[in-house]
């Protein structure tokens, strides 16, 4: 039984989890330099990345401009014509100039603002100037193309090759997050954050609840009891770098009384619109950097992107379906988002104070236990990704190495 553990909780046992491994994880990963920069490219440029919602493009024209920072990449985003969506990179073929510096409106083209070359929401190039003293096909200038895929709602692109289409990556996560209150969404609530903290510090922080009884003991009570007083998950999952877990509910919380009010107001609400599905407890990570609650009532969506080896941006959606058309309707979103950033201003000082530790270099390793195995899946998964891509470098197959040699 694990230290501070109830005879009343069942949770996941040391053996379940043995294929993790359970040796220390090094430190460096967390605040070095250099290992970030193999992680922008073995990681952020080789993975499909979650960057928007269809209901952020409602018409023909509509774009939205996503930075992606660690990669000195910005994207353009467009339905196009015939309704698809597409994602381009914002840059003119002429001489690279940014085509747009809005985050989001409604367009029939673009045009570059130097030289006023003109592109098609197909990406297509229409028109420029004096075109016919150029040495190239107008069909050879189109805007570079990014892929791009859709689930659940959600916009995701990968900047690479993708061996694997997104849904076939997802595997069974795919279908859970075609559940998710996210998949029916017309409208979002949105907050950004920046954070003096490694992305995986940052992100690790959201996907343990060791932390809950200290850190959250106002915010987080309804979320722990006597039988389970970590509030630790009921079961976590695992496909590929992805992985999930089921929130475990005190079946007696006691919320306070606007608690009770709001949350109440959200779940009548949910269930009237019809996104109160069967994933309500249901959290689902996915690889590298998002993760969303299936929480009908505080419908929570959390991406978050590298800045630099010690600093890293989130960006905390919550998503609805419908508009806020009375106001209770309006009270019960209003709170749900004022709830989210309080639990995550109590997260934010001990969040900044453990990546000013590990960036002194006092520690070789840091450590794990069984209930922080999403944290060591995602480090796994990273670790995995850097070997693979430092191989591809040196123009060889990554060979097996033991668990030892991994966690050096």
């Amino acid at each position: 039984m694990m230290h501070g553990e109830r005879p009343g909780f069942q949770g996941r046992s040391d053996d379940s989890l043995a294929w993790l491994g359970t040796a220390p994880i090094p430190a460096a990963p967390y605040h070095d330099p250099a290992w970030f920069e193999l992680e922008r490219e073995a990681v952020f440029r080789r993975s499909w990345l979650q960057l928007g919602h269809v209901c952020e493009l409602p018409d023909i024209g509509s774009f939205i401009r996503r930075e992606i920072e660690a990669l000195n990449v910005s994207l353009l985003i467009v339905r196009g014509r015939d309704g698809e969506i597409r994602a381009f990179h914002n840059v003119c073929t002429h001489r690279g100039t940014q085509l747009v510096e809005e985050e989001s409106g409604r367009r029939s083209t673009f045009s570059c603002p130097y030289h006023r070359w003109a592109f098609g929401t197909d990406g297509a190039l229409l028109a420029a100037p004096d075109f016919d003293r150029f040495f190239v096909d107008k069909a050879d200038c189109a805007l570079p193309r990014v892929a791009l895929d859709i689930c659940g709602g959600l916009i995701f692109v990968h900047l690479g090759t993708p061996d694997k289409d997104l849904r076939d990556d997802l595997g069974p996560y795919a279908t859970m997050l075609d559940g998710f209150p996210a998949a029916q969404a017309t409208t979002f609530s949105e907050y950004v954050y920046e954070i003096d903290a490694n992305w995986k510090l940052t992100y690790d922080n959201f996907q343990e609840n060791y932390h809950l009884r200290f850190i959250h003991p106002r915010s987080g009570a309804p979320a722990v009891g006597e039988d389970n007083p970590f509030g630790y998950p009921v079961k976590m999952g695992f496909h590929g770098p992805h992985r999930t877990q089921t929130i475990w509910t005190n079946p007696d919380p006691a919320p306070k009384p606007v608690q009770a009010q709001s949350f109440g107001r959200a779940a009548r609400f949910a269930m009237a619109d019809g996104t109160a599905g069967p994933h309500s407890r249901d959290y689902l990570a996915l690889f590298p950097n998002f993760f969303i609650l299936g929480s009908p009532a505080q419908p929570f969506s959390h991406t978050v992107w590298p800045i630099d080896a010690r600093r890293s941006r989130g960006v905390i959606r919550l998503y609805w379906k419908g508009e806020d058309d009375c106001a209770s309707r309006r009270y019960a979103r209003e709170y749900a988002m004022a709830s989210a950033r309080d639990i995550h201003a109590e997260d934010r000082d001990v969040i900044e104070a453990g990546q000013r530790g590990l960036n002194s270099g006092a520690l070789k390793h840091i450590h794990f236990q069984t209930q922080e195995a999403l944290c060591r899946h995602l480090f796994t998964a990273v670790d995995e990704r850097v070997r693979a891509y430092r191989a591809d470098l040196a123009g060889t197959a990554p060979r097996p190495v033991s668990r030892a040699e991994a966690m050096a």
